[in-house]
């Protein structure tokens, strides 16, 4: 029986993971869920319900949002981002989502999961673990052109200030912060297009299967 291939991918915001994570399900032909757009979707229904994004109890409430809401296109937007980092940072909506990840994670074949606690929370014995990262300028210089793309109105100072914001909050949360797990292997992409990253994770990919025999 084929043993289930599990990729746990890390990284902070606008590093490049969610790419690089679909295009690992595509090659391996696994199924890919982008955690972050849980957060996301949290953090637009505290506002759908007006409640306060830094208020766990108002937070905890957000996280029975309706499946469909997945869905909706402005959940890329960076207004409905930054609500996601406010409300990641709070026990009872990270405990909450817990499961909903980890049932993914265990489907039969396995699964990639990209988001800033798979390889130290949510699947922590994944055979496969990726830290992606890159500069914050670089960063910065992704987001403002995707911003730029679908509308938003934004500057590049913005973006940084915005980014930056969310990764002190990210690396110094008390619940499940981003830190690159001991047994992760690191892409720094900063230099790298997308072709050239994916075709970098997937030789990590293939390197940490060894491994792991």
């Amino acid at each position: 029986m084929t043993k289930a291939l599990i990729i746990a991918v890390d990284g902070p915001t606008a590093s490049g993971k969610g790419t690089i994570a679909r295009g690992l399900a595509k090659h391996y032909g696994l199924p890919h869920l982008d955690t972050g757009l849980l957060y996301r979707a949290v953090g637009k229904q505290v506002r759908l319900s007006g409640g306060d994004p830094d208020d766990p109890l108002d937070a905890a409430r957000a996280t029975g949002f309706p499946d469909e809401l997945l869905e909706e296109p402005d959940l890329r937007s960076e207004a409905v981002g930054a609500l996601a980092s406010r409300v990641s940072v709070h026990k009872r909506v990270r405990a909450a989502l817990l499961e909903r990840q980890r049932a993914f994670a265990a489907q039969a074949g396995g699964a990639v999961l990209d988001g800033r606690d798979i390889g130290t929370v949510i699947v922590p014995d994944a055979p496969v673990k990726l830290f992606v990262t890159a500069s914050l300028p670089a960063r910065a210089r992704r987001r403002y052109a995707e911003s730029i793309k679908r509308g938003d109105d934004v500057t590049l100072e913005q973006v940084t200030d915005d980014l930056a914001a969310r990764d002190e909050r990210d690396r110094n949360r008390a619940e499940a912060p981003l830190v690159q797990a001991s047994d992760a292997l690191l892409l720094d992409n900063s230099q790298l297009t997308p072709a050239e990253s994916l075709e970098a994770a997937i030789a990590l990919v293939e390197e940490a299967r060894e491994r792991a025999g």
